[in-house]
């Protein structure tokens, strides 16, 4: 059974997300809370947790793993960033969004779409997941928590545990996150593309182009 560990969501314990750490380290899958949904964790270099995630989550190649971040710097080491990008980028996070960039050379291959060499970043404005990425010095390999068949993310913690108690090495609860995912927006091309409608305001990017 997998550790089940209760934080405070607006000052959580930094032993408790030490642990969550440690465990990404050592290859393990955690469940954390973001400024959206539950999301599913894995450490950046490692391909066995990553294929994990793809079978609790029974998602195909095509799927968008999300690489979230501490801030815009880690951003820039994995997506190409021009001018105009890291405007939107600075005016819109910390914050429920999700960017599709082009990604850069330092990003493994196996994290880039097969078809398209995009990459999606994110960096949430949550305290238990800002501690998180601070405790882990890099950014985390992530996916929504939405289990195959079901329509809607959990957003019970403990549920969560019980459920996909044998599957995760960790559950970090910092209470109920919603039922909106993050809303994603697609920067790598000339004009940007709101690609899916979520928790964040997006009609500042509505009209937004390269100048």
């Amino acid at each position: 059974m997998s550790i089940y560990l209760q934080l405070h969501p607006v000052s959580p314990q930094r032993r408790f997300v030490r642990q969550a750490a440690d465990a990404l380290r050592a290859g393990g899958v955690i469940v954390y809370p973001t400024d959206s949904c539950y999301a599913l964790g894995c450490h950046i270099g490692d391909k066995a947790a990553l294929e994990r995630i793809r079978e609790i989550r029974q998602t195909d190649r095509d799927h968008h793993f999300t690489l979230v971040c501490r801030d815009l710097a880690d951003v820039g080491k994995y997506a190409m960033v021009e001018n105009w990008q890291y405007r939107l980028l600075r005016t819109h996070t910390p914050g429920p969004y999700t960017f599709l960039l082009k990604a850069s050379r330092e990003t493994p291959r196996r994290l880039k779409h097969e078809r398209r060499g995009t990459i999606g970043l994110r960096v949430p404005d949550h305290p238990v997941t800002a501690m998180l990425l601070t405790e882990l010095g890099e950014p985390v390999m992530s996916s929504t928590l939405l289990l195959p068949g079901e329509e809607l993310p959990r957003t019970d913690a403990r549920e969560i545990h019980e459920r996909l108690g044998i599957s995760v090495d960790l559950v970090l609860d910092g209470g109920n996150c919603g039922l909106i995912p993050t809303s994603v927006i697609d920067l790598s091309a000339d004009r940007v593309v709101v690609v899916r409608v979520g928790r964040g305001d997006v009609s500042p990017f509505a009209d937004a182009a390269t100048v």
